[in-house]
């Protein structure tokens, strides 16, 4: 599916991400477009080469958070004022939340901005990591750092469809589930995306 070389892997998936021509869908969840106030944030969206198999490196956030809490995540938060780029805010976040250091990240690309049902404006920034990796989740944030099978990631059929109805709108979500977590919501969203921008299969 891609290259056995960690560099050739990583050139051919700047490509792909360069290249792609996005349909405003992740699946068949329809994106929702820009709108004027809403907040910029950035996630890291970081593939762990192993030999073994490339795995996505994954969040779970802890209970005592006001929001979002328990759920399944990328790093990543609101874009600051000293942040020089998205980029530069998904490398600050991650550092922050699992003390990841960016001289072990190599920035592939990006996906599509995705807009938050709470008004925030996502860049998801895609990258690879060379284990061994010597992380240090921040307790108060982070409940445990795992890491999913990029395949899995990448298969469309591992996605359920799911309604709901917020504040008397309704709408519809992605989920996935591997092992002991749900996947869903914003951060299926948008593994379902890096999977179409990899073309692979679904």
């Amino acid at each position: 599916m891609w290259p056995a070389d960690r560099e050739q892997a990583q050139d051919w998936i700047r490509q792909r991400l360069a290249g792609f021509v996005f349909d405003g869908q992740a699946g068949d969840i329809p994106w929702r477009g820009v709108q004027e106030g809403q907040r910029p944030a950035a996630v890291l969206v970081p593939l762990v080469w192993h030999d073994s198999g490339p795995t996505v490196l994954l969040t779970r956030r802890t209970e005592s958070l006001s929001t979002h809490a328990g759920q399944v995540s990328f790093p990543g938060g609101k874009v600051d004022a000293e942040d020089r780029s998205v980029i530069a805010a998904a490398l600050r976040e991650a550092r922050e939340e699992i003390g990841l250091a960016e001289e072990q990240v190599v920035v592939l690309g990006t996906l599509p901005q995705y807009v938050t049902i709470t008004g925030f404006v996502v860049t998801p920034v895609v990258a690879m990591l060379q284990p061994p990796l010597q992380l240090r989740p921040e307790p108060g944030e982070v409940a445990e750092v795992f890491e999913l099978p990029l395949q899995l990631a990448l298969d469309g059929r591992q996605y359920e469809k799911h309604s709901y109805v917020r504040d008397g709108v309704a709408g519809h979500y992605l989920a996935m589930q591997w092992q002991q977590f749900t996947i869903w919501g914003a951060t299926a969203a948008m593994l379902r995306l890096l999977s179409q921008a990899l073309e692979t299969t679904g």
